[in-house]
């Protein structure tokens, strides 16, 4: 994976769930995506966003989730965004 262009954000992750999930996919080698290096970085400000993405992605709509993420993952490959 490359790196972030803030390499302050990617190197000082703060104890929590997001630090945790950085740890366990680079131990597997996996790749992630790297918004988790900001919220792990700074979790009290990125606490809202990540439950607003989960009720966008996930709540009630008349788009089912599947198909919301089908439309995020063709938008990022369009802007040349791994997701």
């Amino acid at each position: 994976m490359k790196p972030m262009f803030l390499p302050g954000v990617e190197q000082n992750p703060r104890p929590g769930p997001y630090r945790n999930l950085i740890e366990m996919m680079q131990a597997k080698g996996a790749e992630y995506p790297q918004i988790w290096h900001l919220f792990a970085y700074r979790p009290e400000a990125t606490e809202h966003l990540a439950r607003f993405t989960q009720e966008v992605m996930r709540g009630p709509a008349p788009i089912p989730p599947g198909l919301r993420e089908l439309i995020a993952a063709y938008t990022s490959y369009q802007n040349d965004c791994p997701f």
